[in-house]
C-alpha cells in the first residue's frame, strides 16, 4: 500500500479531493461524504469503523501499550456564500488550482492525512500507533463530531489536525467563548418621558467591552479580543421604548486565561446579565518540546499562534494543528486550494511522521 509512485499517489489524491468536493456535506449533512471515504479505505483493504457521519481505522500492526497518534481533520463545509462566481461542486482544476467548497477548509488536509495513514498502514515497528479520523460538525462545532467520536477511540497520546496553515505549526489557537448579554428596562411609549430605555442602558456594558483590556498577552495569541457582534431589541414598533436590549459578544481567549476567569472580569464589570453559550471550545496550545513540533521545526516549519478555533480545542490531549492551504481563503467565495500545496501537504506530513515514528 505504500508502494505507490509520488505521481500515482498525487492522481489519486486529486481524485479523492475532486469527489468530496462534488458531494455536498454541508455540517450535519455529511453522511454521503462519510460513506465515501469508508468505500475508499474499505478498497484499500483496511477495516473501517463508523459512528454517525464520523469515519475512523487504524493501522494494521496495531500494538496495544504503544502511544497513539490521531490523525484528524473534518468532512463538513460551510455553505457557500452568495459572491461564488463559480459552481461550489464542480472540483474544477484552471491553472493548477483546484476550486471547489471544502477544498481548503479542510478537504486538502484531510486527503493529504488520509494518503500518510494509507503510508504508515502496513508498516510494522512504528513507535507510535496510528488512527485515521475523518469527522463531522467542525464548522458548527457540533457536539455529533470528534467530541462524539473520542469516547469510541483507542486512548490518544497526541494528534495532528489537518486545517489549512500553509503547512506551518500552529502550536496555540485562541478558545471561543460566545456571550448572550440581556440588559432589562421598562416600555414606556417614546413621544412621552416614560419607561427606561434598555438600549440606552446597554450602551456603556458596549463601551466597556470595546475599550477594556485584559492585562495578560500571550506570546503567540497576544491579548483577548472581545467584539460586540449583535444588538437587537424585542420592538417592532418604532414608537416604544424597548423594555430589553439584548446583544452578542465574539470572546477570542488566550492561554493566559481560563474561561471561568475571564467570565469573572465580565461580570464584575457590566450591569446585564451575562449567559455564555458554551465552554466547550477553550484555548489549547502544545509545547515546543513536543516530538510533534520538535520534528516540524526540524523540518524549518514556523511556529505560531492561530486567531482561529478548530476540533482542536475539544481534544484533552497535546496537538498540532498543521496542514496544506491558506486559512486567509476558508470560507471565502471560488474557494481553492492549489494542486502543488496538496501534494506539499502529502509529503511534509510524511516526513513529520518519519521524524516520529
Amino acid at each position: 500500500m505504500n508502494n505507490n509512485s509520488p505521481n500515482t499517489v498525487s492522481a489519486e489524491a486529486v481524485q479523492l479531493l475532486q469527489s468530496l468536493i462534488r458531494i455536498p456535506s454541508f455540517s450535519r449533512q455529511e453522511g454521503e461524504t462519510a460513506q465515501l471515504l469508508e468505500n475508499f479505505l474499505q478498497e484499500r483493504g483496511i477495516k473501517t469503523n463508523k459512528h454517525l457521519n464520523n469515519v475512523w481505522a487504524v493501522n494494521q500492526h496495531f500494538t496495544p501499550g504503544l502511544p497513539t497518534l490521531l490523525l484528524n481533520s473534518h468532512h463538513d463545509t460551510v455553505k457557500p456564500n452568495k459572491a461564488y462566481t463559480r459552481a461550489p461542486f464542480d472540483g474544477a482544476i484552471e491553472e493548477g488550482k483546484l476550486f471547489g467548497l471544502g477544498s481548503n477548509d479542510a478537504g486538502g488536509a484531510l486527503v493529504a492525512l488520509l494518503f500518510t495513514f494509507l503510508h504508515f498502514y502496513t508498516q510494522p515497528n512504528l513507535s507510535y500507533n496510528l488512527v485515521f479520523a475523518a469527522t463531522a460538525e467542525e464548522e458548527i462545532s457540533g457536539a455529533q463530531g470528534i467530541e462524539a467520536l473520542l469516547p469510541l477511540l483507542p486512548h490518544i497520546d497526541c494528534g495532528i489536525v489537518g486545517e489549512p496553515t500553509l503547512l506551518n505549526l500552529a502550536i496555540a489557537e485562541r478558545g471561543l467563548l460566545v456571550l448572550d448579554v440581556t440588559v432589562p428596562g421598562i416600555a414606556g411609549h417614546a413621544a412621552r418621558e416614560e419607561g427606561e430605555n434598555a438600549l440606552y442602558k446597554a450602551l456603556p456594558d458596549i463601551e466597556w467591552f470595546r475599550n477594556y483590556r485584559f492585562e495578560k498577552q500571550s506570546d503567540l495569541l497576544g491579548p483577548v479580543k472581545m467584539s460586540v457582534t449583535v444588538i437587537e431589541t424585542e420592538n417592532k414598533a418604532h414608537n416604544v421604548v424597548p423594555p430589553v436590549c439584548n446583544f452578542v459578544v465574539d470572546v477570542r481567549v488566550n492561554e493566559c486565561y481560563t474561561f471561568e476567569e475571564v467570565l469573572a472580569v465580565i461580570e464584575k464589570h457590566v450591569q446585564g446579565k451575562v449567559q455564555p453559550r458554551s465552554l466547550r471550545m477553550r484555548s489549547s496550545s502544545i509545547l515546543l518540546d513536543h516530538p510533534l513540533v520538535k520534528a516540524g521545526l526540524a523540518m524549518h516549519r514556523s511556529p505560531y499562534g492561530s486567531p482561529t478555533t478548530s476540533d482542536k480545542a475539544l481534544m484533552p490531549f497535546p496537538t498540532l494543528k498543521m496542514g496544506p492551504g491558506d486559512s486567509a481563503r476558508s470560507h471565502s467565495a471560488d474557494e481553492f486550494i492549489y494542486v502543488h500545496e496538496l501534494e506539499e501537504g502529502i509529503r511534509l506530513y510524511k516526513e513529520l511522521l518519519n521524524l516520529v515514528l
